[in-house]
């Protein structure tokens, strides 16, 4: 099957996010959205990451209606409280600390929006801790990786040691669940490079 040449653009600044589809074999560019991110204290977490997801999908698709658009948002979710990036190192501390020895949900909303159809959907993964040793906890605050990520870690760097199991899609806790993007991309007649 030849790759389709659409246009393609990534909503995101997230390098994770354009990382995963490079890997994916999705060629796009990347026009970050204006949308400012804020929990509103009345959504379940699920629409909360659709809406943000629609948000900045639609936010940049304004001005490219001839592209396919792809927002995305992800949180992390812990005992219905949702964990988005930390502010600073005592903020990302205390999520840390609460995410140790317990299990939490990793909700990705993805918008794929083209001149012809519009796409949402949710992937949850979850995800467990190992009991996170103090000097390992301090070690990690001193690196730059939890400041810029939902939780206050990143399951494909440092942060991966704290993982003891995981149930679900692991590129959806990087920040884009692969499988079910693809498949919803082609129905935007977007093929994968690769195949």
């Amino acid at each position: 099957m030849k790759p389709t040449q659409k246009r393609v653009i990534l909503a995101s600044m997230s390098p994770r996010r354009t990382e995963l589809l490079a890997k994916a074999g999705i060629h796009h560019e990347v026009i970050p959205s204006n949308v400012v991110e804020g929990v509103n204290g009345r959504e379940a977490a699920d629409e909360y990451v659709g809406r943000l997801a629609r948000e900045k999908a639609m936010d940049v698709a304004r001005d490219n209606r001839d592209a396919v658009v792809i927002g995305s948002d992800t949180v992390v979710v812990l005992d219905g409280k949702i964990l988005e990036k930390p502010n600073d190192r005592e903020e990302a501390r205390r999520m840390l600390g609460q995410l140790s020895g317990a299990t939490h949900d990793v909700l990705t909303g993805v918008s794929i929006i083209g001149p012809e159809r519009q796409d949402l959907f949710v992937t949850a993964t979850r995800v467990t801790f190992i009991d996170i040793p103090e000097t390992w906890l301090e070690a990690y605050l001193d690196s730059q990786e939890p400041y810029d990520k939902a939780g206050a870690y990143g399951i494909q760097g440092s942060g991966g040691l704290f993982v003891e199991r995981l149930e679900g899609d692991y590129y959806n806790v990087v920040g884009l669940p692969l499988q079910p993007l693809v498949r919803t991309l082609e129905g935007h007649g977007v093929t994968p490079r690769f195949l």
